[in-house]
């Protein structure tokens, strides 16, 4: 390494003592620069020596600050401060340093003083083929379809190299391997860019015979040594429709009842060598010949059969056999490539069949054969022969929905429509009838023979049977066929609406506050009937209702009850006769209850202490009958038994029951009595009982004794008694028989009827001195008679 000297001219003045530093400001010179290379490159073994700076005069040291020594990056530099040699202690990148400039102090050896006269130093990084092309991959992947044509670019990939001479980044690629090794193809490269490179191919792509191939590339740079870097492609091929599908049998005799829908028919096998479940695999049908359209036919996705299913009901009249074509493709179009001739420069010579979805080229006869690039031949069609099944068909109504229009309240009779029906089987020889179906209010009648239909009953508009003015009747046509067969048809009946209902009172009970000045509550009116026979209404009030009560407004849909300041406190019974727009008119009873209303609501009155006050006496007339009964049924214990010997007489009872005015005291025979506790025993469980008979005689006086209390009973007055009365209207027929069970169960009904009467004399607060007699005196004589008969 060339050494430039460097000679430092120090002045000496004789005879003159100064200090040092006089001495070094007479010396200041000019330091001559040098410079050095280090190669990137270098393969010495660190540290190595770089060069060395001599001095002609042993006055100094040197001193080396800088990049590469104290700075960034550090340690690659350092100098022997005596002898003023440079060595590299490590290596540098060119590619992140290309030079360094550094400074050199020199100092005085005798009092460590720096001289100012410095020295700057050029170190030069010298490039070296150190870095490999890099792939920006180390693996590449690309699916392609199997009908994708030679020629065709595959996949572009890149590499980098990160030398900075342009002679080291120059990047050649390579295919190094093809795994496996491919028969009628070959891919190659073509360079792209100075770091990239595009693969395609020559020859014809088949999944049947590689699935995939794995491809090992390499790129490699121009440096003295050349450098490489390498990575993997892998190509998959996706399977094209490279083979026909082809119908192989038919599963199932085809044979199908006629009025089915929706059923299989028969299932149709098919063969494809393409790859399953790919779309080149699947097969699609078609139906020919099926004009009507009576057929469906699907794909069954995990066998790939054909599912050939009826659409619509097959008639056996209209032709018992049926003759239809299937044919059968795939989802994408068929395609097919074969290599003729291979050539050296330039793409191979080769043959591609293409054709709609797999239909290919057809030739042959009425099988109608396909034959593919191969030559292989195979039937894309199938005639399917259908045989249809007769089966015993419902009667069919010429019209299945008629509609009538009838007036209300009609008396019945009244013809609505005749439907008639006929059998579809020509060649059976069955009879069928006419009967009826739905009728929810069995308000009509179905003739068998002619499908005739009328009224049975008085028709009711406001029937909850009768849904917006419309009542659906059904009407059946049964056959004798063997199953008997059934069609039907519906009758929709449009009533029309009568003014037959008179408006009613929402309400039958209302409470009024006592005050000084009038008041008034408010009343809603009812009415059944449609338009027009509703309202507005017309209302007024009957007795003598002057300057006590008036109605306001009189007409209208409702109205305020006034009462004047004159009318006193207690219950008031108004009659108010309302009245529709046709003149329908009614009497209601209106119950007023005027009472003290508090301060704090007179808005809300509530007289319910009255009400409360006005069944007492009730509830007392029921607690006096209760206990009465009780203690004349505890005497029963006392009797004894006698015994008697039946006698048998023939009674003749009246059908009519008319009343017969009679009682139970005339003496009967004598007979084994047993005692019957009401409830049982005291401690909860049953008494044991013997078989008695009553004597006929006996049973017979006391059914005719209670006729009075059961037939005079059902007048609106006592309706909360009614249904208990009923119970034992339907016992006294019975009454001779199984005594100890009537007994018990007549006790039971009997105090029913109690509650039920005391209930409604609490209510009604209008209720005169004749009923109560009446009501106590019914009581009585019910338990006389119900002890009697036993």
């Amino acid at each position: 390494m060339e050494i430039m000297h460097l000679c430092l001219l120090v002045m000496t003045c004789l005879g003159v003592h100064g200090s040092s530093s006089e001495v070094l400001q007479r010396n200041k010179r000019n330091w001559i620069i040098d410079s050095f290379e280090i190669d990137e490159g270098n393969v010495e073994k660190f540290p190595y020596s770089l060069g060395l700076i001599k001095v002609e005069k042993n006055l100094t040291q040197y001193k080396i600050r800088g990049p590469g020594v104290d700075e960034e990056p550090k340690g690659i530099l350092q100098i022997n401060e005596d002898t003023g040699e440079i060595t590299v202690c490590k290596p540098v990148d060119y590619e992140e340093y290309q030079s360094f400039t550094l400074t050199f102090l020199a100092v005085n050896k005798e009092n460590n003083m720096v001289i100012d006269t410095q020295l700057g130093i050029e170190i030069t990084i010298k490039d070296a083929n150190d870095n490999p092309p890099i792939f920006d991959q180390i693996t590449y992947k690309v699916s392609i379809k199997e009908s994708t044509q030679q020629g065709t670019d595959v996949i572009t990939v890149k590499a980098t190299d990160a030398d900075s001479s342009e002679a080291f980044k120059n990047i050649s690629f390579s295919i190094v391997s093809v795994e496996p090794r491919p028969e009628q193809l070959e891919f190659f490269l073509q360079r792209s860019s100075q770091n990239t490179a595009t693969i395609s191919f020559k020859g014809c792509l088949d999944h049947e015979k590689a699935e995939r191939y794995s491809l090992k590339l390499q790129a490699r740079d121009h440096g003295p040594k050349p450098l490489s870097g390498n990575c993997t492609v892998i190509i998959d091929i996706e399977d094209g429709n490279n083979h026909l599908p082809v119908i192989k049998q038919q599963k199932g005799p085809a044979r199908v009842k006629e009025g089915e829908k929706g059923v299989l028919v028969t299932r149709l096998q098919v063969t494809d060598e393409d790859t399953k479940g790919t779309e080149a695999w699947r097969a699609k049908y078609k139906i020919q010949g099926d004009t009507s359209n009576k057929f469906k036919i699907t794909t069954d996705p995990e066998t790939n059969e054909g599912l050939l299913c009826v659409e619509e009901p097959l008639n056996f009249e209209q032709g018992p056999v049926l003759n239809i074509t299937i044919t059968v493709e795939n989802d994408i179009p068929y395609y097919s490539c074969k290599v003729e001739k291979r050539t050296y420069t330039g793409l191979w010579e080769v043959i591609i069949v293409t054709g709609a979805a797999g239909s290919g080229t057809m030739v042959g006869g009425s099988s109608g054969f396909i034959v593919d690039a191969t030559g292989k031949q195979g039937s894309s069609t199938h005639q399917v022969t259908v045989t249809v099944v007769d089966v015993n068909e419902p009667p069919d109504f010429k019209e299945k929905n008629k509609t009538a229009q009838l007036l209300e309240n009609k008396k019945p009779g009244q013809h609505l429509a005749t439907f008639t029906a006929t059998d579809p089987d020509i060649t059976s020889a069955n009879t069928f009838k006419y009967i009826k179906g739905e009728d929810p209010a069995d308000w009509v009648t179905v003739d068998a023979e002619t499908g005739r239909v009328t009224t049975s009953k008085i028709i009711d508009h406001e029937s909850p049977h009768v849904k917006d003015s419309v009542y659906v009747v059904t009407v059946y046509a049964v056959d004798d066929g063997k199953p008997p067969a059934t069609g039907t048809a519906t009758l929709s009946i449009h009533i029309t609406d009568e003014n037959d209902h008179a408006p009613t009172l929402a309400v039958s009970t209302i409470d009024m506050c006592q005050s000084e000045e009038p008041s008034m509550a408010n009343v809603t009116v009812l009415d059944l009937d449609k338009e027009p026979y509703g309202g507005p209404f017309n209302f007024k009030l009957h007795g003598e209702v002057e300057g006590k009560w008036r109605v306001d407004p009189e007409q209208g849909y409702t109205f305020y009850l006034v009462k004047e300041k004159t009318v006193h406190s207690g219950h008031h019974e108004l009659a108010v006769e309302v009245s529709d727009r046709q003149g329908n008119a009614a009497v209601h009873n209106l119950m007023v209850t005027v009472c003290n209303c508090p301060d704090n609501v007179p808005s809300m009155p509530s007289c319910q202490r009255q009400r409360a006050t006005g069944s007492t006496l009730g509830a007392g007339t029921l607690m006096v009958i209760f206990f009465t009964l009780l203690l004349f049924l505890g005497m029963l214990p006392l009797c004894f038994f006698c015994m008697c010997k039946p006698e048998r007489i023939t009674i003749t009872f009246d059908p009519v029951e008319s009343l017969m005015m009679s009682n139970s005291e005339i003496p009967g025979n004598d007979c084994m009595i047993i005692p019957l506790p009401l409830n049982g025993s005291g401690n909860g469980e049953q008494t044991e009982t013997k078989t008695f008979t009553a004597t006929d005689q006996q049973a017979y006086e006391c059914r005719q004794n209670l006729k009075w209390l059961l037939t005079g009973s059902e007048n609106e007055d006592f309706q909360s008694i009614h249904a208990p009365l009923m119970e034992l209207r339907h016992h006294k027929r019975h009454w001779g028989s199984q005594p100890r069970r009537r007994y018990d169960s007549s006790v039971s009904m009997r105090n029913a009827a109690a509650d039920g009467n005391a209930a409604y004399m609490s209510r009604s607060a209008s209720s005169t001195i004749g009923k109560r007699h009446f009501s106590k005196h019914w009581l009585q004589q019910l338990d006389t008679d119900i002890i009697n008969c036993y």
